[in-house]
């Protein structure tokens, strides 16, 4: 059995990212695992997990996210959830669907933030959290994200309502600060109640492993990691002929005929814009057999169109 590939790992409360690819790493007596976006230990949901040599590969997933998410509003948090130290609480039982809904589309599209005090966001060299445990407040500039989706799942009236929030976002949105601004906006103090991951890097949560499913499918011998083709997708693809594919593992760069370029047989998808841009972009690698070599970078050369190997399995 293999183990180059992925796992799509459906992450339990209370452990942290770096439990998670410590637990895999003994389940499956391998050195090399690695993790595709941090999630704090309070959030459960889908875990990206890298395996054995596709630990190259995870700069190249897809960064877009999606959550489940519940936000409960007349209450501020030193952590902006439910983990951290009340600051404030207010019953706000005046709050309703219409004012949340009026107030939400100052949340969608390219917005600025400012990070939670208590994240691994590094400020000279140090994350916040620890220096927020050490009691002190340094000042962080905003940071551009965006925010594609946010969707109404459910209202919950009352002293301390909350409401159940579908959420699709680009890297580096936290989805606590959402629930910070939101209750400021509000003017009712806001905090995330519960949080759970539901696509990353192109992972769903209807097909992730429990760690109890993980273990069950090592015991009966059928874990097969995730291939890379199905996660790298969004790269686009080349077919390398024989005497390219000795090529590449010699680790040559490959100048593209200008035939190929545009969807001839030894190239899949498509992958050349017309024109080629100027700036180098990634595609997968395989051979005439299906088999993944690796990842490419195509560039212009003043002559023709290079193919220069980055990661080769």
């Amino acid at each position: 059995m293999t183990t180059d590939g992925f796992l799509n790992l459906n992450k339990p409360a209370g452990m942290t990212s770096h439990d998670c690819v410590g637990r895999v790493r003994r389940l499956l007596k391998l050195k090399r695992v690695g993790h595709g976006g941090t999630l704090d230990p309070a959030v459960t949901g889908v875990l990206p997990i890298a395996l054995g040599k596709a630990t190259r590969l995870l700069q190249y997933l897809q960064h877009n996210k999606a959550y489940r998410g519940t936000i409960r509003f007349g209450l501020t948090t030193a952590t902006d959830d439910l983990e951290g130290e009340i600051i404030h609480s207010r019953p706000v039982p005046e709050l309703s669907l219409e004012k949340v809904q009026a107030a939400l589309p100052k949340f969608i599209g390219k917005i600025e933030q400012f990070p939670p005090s208590f994240s691994a966001v590094q400020v000279g060299g140090k994350r916040l959290y620890e220096l927020a445990r050490k009691g002190e407040t340094v000042e962080v500039a905003a940071r551009k994200v965006e925010v594609f989706r946010l969707e109404i799942l459910d209202w919950r009236s009352g002293d301390f309502p909350e409401l159940d929030l579908s959420i699709a976002c680009g890297a580096g949105t936290y989805i606590r600060a959402i629930a910070r601004d939101l209750g400021a906006v509000l003017n009712t103090g806001g905090t995330l109640a519960c949080l759970t991951r539901t696509e990353s890097s192109g992972f769903s949560i209807d097909q992730s492993l429990s760690f109890e499913e993980l273990e069950l499918q090592l015991q009966e011998n059928k874990f097969c990691p995730i291939l890379p083709s199905a996660v790298l997708g969004h790269l686009g693809a080349i077919v390398l002929s024989p005497e390219y594919t000795k090529r590449w593992f010699q680790g040559q760069r490959l100048p593209i005929p200008e035939t190929l370029i545009g969807g001839e047989e030894e190239i899949s998808n498509n992958p050349f814009p017309n024109p080629i841009p100027q700036h180098p972009y990634p595609l997968q690698v395989y051979d005439r057999d299906g088999n993944f070599l690796g990842i490419g970078q195509v560039a212009n050369s003043e002559t023709s169109t290079i193919l220069s190997p980055q990661i080769v399995l």
